[in-house]
């Protein structure tokens, strides 16, 4: 079995594949102040909720954009697995997705797995939207080139931004509102998160589309991907588990690697 790592800002995702189906996912809280034996402990606890033992784990690979959190990571997959993790970033990108962008050292390792996973499953030409703690837009060719793309702040950034920096905003919670318009102040901010990121979805697709004089398909994913897709136009299809395939998909092609 492989176990897959994704850090992002907020939430770690974390993934069990057997052979090619993804058969185990939780979503836990990133602490990027956690040791190495508070992980192995968390793990082991999820492990233990679905009849899994560190043994069962034959590889571990491991995709952040939090890079304190990586010393612990490295060190519980030995210590507790006895695995020496695969890292993406560690190495360059450009054996595992074809560049079209000036310094592909910049680009976050979600975004490259990202971008694998979807080349895999679709084919260019694609926009890949990830609603993170960034929302990201990466925009793949039809020669299945990684060209750019563009980072705006993620919808809890947002919601957070309002309750913090606006004294009589209270904190809500991110959902589709009844209404366009608000009665209420609550339901002002629903309505102003919810339909001001999609407003910014669909504007920013439609400006893709217009300067690069093209039709590519629209894969959404993230927490929040399903929620946004209901009321966007420009959303083709939502796939929950991008990153973990990606993760999977690459490391098949570091294993091809190792057994030449």
């Amino acid at each position: 079995m492989l176990f897959v790592i994704d850090v992002g800002n907020t939430n770690t995702v974390l993934g069990v594949f057997e052979d090619d189906t993804l058969e185990y996912e939780w979503r836990i809280k990133t602490d990027r102040y956690k040791t190495e034996d508070e992980f192995g402990m968390l793990i082991q606890s999820l492990f233990e909720f679905k009849n899994l033992k560190f043994t069962d784990i034959d590889s571990i690979i491991i995709s952040s954009v939090v890079p304190p959190i990586m010393f612990s990571l490295e060190k519980m997959s030995r210590d507790y697995f006895n695995l020496e993790p695969h890292v993406i970033g560690k190495e360059s990108f450009s054996k595992y997705l074809k560049m079209n962008y000036p310094n592909p050292k910049e680009i976050g390792a979600d975004r490259v797995v990202n971008a694998v996973a979807a080349i895999e499953e679709y084919g260019g030409p694609l926009i890949v939207i990830d609603f993170g703690t960034a929302t990201t837009y990466c925009y793949i060719n039809e020669k299945e080139e990684y060209c750019g793309g563009i980072i705006a702040p993620g919808m809890n950034i947002s919601m957070e931004a309002l309750y913090t920096k606006a004294s009589k905003l209270p904190r809500i919670e991110i959902e589709s509102p009844d209404s366009v318009l608000g009665k209420t102040t609550i339901d002002g901010m629903k309505s102003g998160i919810y339909y001001g990121t999609i407003g910014m979805i669909d504007g920013i697709v439609n400006r893709m589309k217009d300067e690069l004089n093209t039709s590519p398909k629209v894969i959404a994913t993230g927490g929040l991907s399903q929620l946004i897709a209901e009321d966007s136009t420009t959303i083709d299809e939502v796939n929950p588990h991008l990153t973990l395939k990606g993760l999977y998909i690459i490391y098949k092609e570091i294993a091809k690697e190792n057994d030449h």
